[in-house]
């Protein structure tokens, strides 16, 4: 309270400049490639099972397919923000975010093996959070709500991206996380949660009404949907076991890319220009 104070007496603005803020990405990426293996493990399955739960949230919100196309994308998308809202407000490690500790490497302050353990780990305990959320979707009945058009609406997501070739998974993956990693970037800018909350839902909904490709969204989607479709839910074999191989393959290449383009553009303008380059 005292530190906000003291920044308006100084004339400062609310938020980090963009300056700070490429500063603050590779401080907290030194960070979190220090972490230790389990404290990474853990919050990893937190950002999955919370990106899982805004995944359900978007699914929910579809469930009534009496809705127009525009309102569907325009609130599944910001239903869909729950995700992000809990992995920046109540701390966990999300796999998309974490290709910014590109910022840190690019700066010499963290190691390549060290920044692709960090993503490696991450992921896996992204898909486990995931698959455990997947698990209690289901047990909690959630998919029969509306008399089961919430399980055919689940089902109809999950067809939706094993359906386009590889190669537009994986721009569609390349855009969404350009997006992400923006918000992640507000996010980082942010002095209070009520910033992080407003400045998150603009380019996360965007990126959900578009229908980009989001990893870790899919871990959830994807595995929902081919139980439900395994069980009778929608058309049969319209989301076969091998689609989520396919289409995770595609989402993680494309989501690495776009952070990447992301996290090098802000480190090029501002670190550079840090050091006097």
């Amino acid at each position: 309270m005292s530190s906000t104070r003291n920044d308006l007496r100084l004339g400062m603005p609310d938020s980090l400049a963009p300056l700070e803020i490429e500063a603050k990405v590779e401080e907290v990426g030194v960070g979190k490639v220090g972490m230790a293996f389990s404290k990474v493990f853990v919050l990893a399955i937190l950002a999955g099972a919370f990106i899982a739960f805004g995944g359900m949230y978007f699914c929910i919100f579809l469930g009534d397919p009496s809705i127009p196309f525009a309102v569907q994308r325009m609130v599944g998308g910001i239903c869909f923000c729950l995700g992000l809202v809990l992995v920046l407000c109540c701390g966990a490690e999300l796999f998309t975010g974490n290709s910014l500790i590109i910022c840190a490497k690019a700066s010499g302050k963290v190691s390549w093996g060290g920044m692709l353990k960090n993503w490696a780990i991450v992921w896996l305990g992204n898909l486990v959070g995931a698959l455990a959320a997947v698990a209690l979707v289901y047990l909690a009945q959630v998919w029969s709500m509306n008399g089961g058009a919430v399980g055919e609406a689940m089902v109809s997501v999950a067809a939706g991206k094993v359906s386009p070739d590889w190669a537009t998974l994986f721009f569609k993956g390349v855009m969404c996380n350009i997006f992400v990693c923006l918000a992640v970037w507000i996010g980082f800018s942010a002095r209070t949660v009520v910033d992080k909350v407003i400045g998150i839902i603009l380019p996360i909904s965007a990126f959900v009404a578009a229908g980009f490709e989001h990893c870790v969204a899919n871990m959830f989607f994807l595995p929902m949907g081919c139980l439900l479709n395994s069980m009778g839910v929608g058309a049969a074999g319209a989301v076969p076991f091998e689609g989520i191989l396919y289409n995770l393959s595609a989402a993680t290449l494309g989501n690495i890319v776009g952070g990447l383009l992301v996290g090098l553009a802000y480190w090029f303008v501002f670190a550079k220009r840090a050091a006097g380059n």
